[in-house]
C-alpha cells in the first residue's frame, strides 16, 4: 500500500534527520501533498503510542521530529551514564593502523616502522579492547604478535579486515620498505 510505503519514508526521514523537519519539505520528499503527509505522520505517530514505542512523532510549528518515548527516560538517562569509548590520540592512531594492516606484527615492527617506542601505546590498544595477542613469533626472543581484536571491528563499524580501505601507494611502498629493512 501506498500509505505504508510513506509511513515507511517518513520514519526513515525522520530518524535520520534527528531534527525537526518542515512538512512541507517531508511533503515534497514523498512527491505528497500536506494533507496526504498529515494523514500519514498523525498515523505513525499514533501506532507509536498504541505499540507503546520507545519512539514518537511530535508536531512543532508544521514540523515533525522524532523523539523519544518520555516513559523510558530513565533507561536513557542510564545510557548516557555508561562509559563511552576514549577518542584516540594520534599515537594510538598510527598504532592502531600498523598493526590492522600488518597482523599479525610485533612491537618491534611497529618501532621500525613508527620510528618511536612502541609499548604505551600497544598497552593502550590492549586497555582499549582493540587488539589481542595472536601469539608469539617464530624468531628470537620469541615476541608477541599483536592483531586486531572483535571490538576494532564494531568501533570501526566493518566486518572483517579485508573492508579496510587500501592503503595509499606511497604508504604502502614506506611500510614495505622498513619491514624490508627489519628482517
Amino acid at each position: 500500500m501506498i500509505e505504508d510505503r510513506y509511513a515507511a519514508a517518513v520514519e526513515a526521514m525522520l530518524f535520520a534527520s534527528g531534527q525537526a523537519v518542515p512538512a512541507a519539505v517531508l511533503a515534497a520528499a514523498l512527491n505528497a501533498d500536506k494533507r496526504t503527509l498529515r494523514t500519514v505522520v498523525r498515523g505513525l505517530a499514533e501506532r507509536y503510542i498504541f505499540e507503546n514505542r520507545g519512539v514518537r512523532i511530535i508536531e512543532l510549528d508544521d514540523s515533525y521530529q522524532m523523539c523519544t518515548n518520555p516513559e523510558y527516560y530513565a533507561f536513557i538517562e542510564a545510557l548516557g551514564k555508561a562509559p563511552k569509548p576514549k577518542p584516540l590520540s594520534q599515537a594510538v592512531m598510527e598504532t592502531l593502523a600498523i598493526i590492522a594492516y600488518r597482523q599479525p606484527v610485533t612491537k618491534t615492527d611497529i618501532e621500525n616502522i613508527r620510528g618511536v617506542e612502541a609499548d604505551h601505546t600497544v598497552n593502550k590498544l590492549l586497555e582499549y579492547g582493540l587488539v589481542v595477542e595472536l601469539g608469539r613469533a617464530d624468531r628470537p626472543g620469541k615476541p608477541v604478535l599483536f592483531g586486531t581484536s572483535e571490538e576494532f571491528l564494531r568501533r570501526f563499524g566493518i566486518s572483517s579486515v579485508n573492508e579496510l580501505p587500501e592503503l595509499p601507494e606511497r604508504a604502502a611502498d614506506i611500510a614495505a620498505d622498513v619491514a624490508g629493512e627489519a628482517e
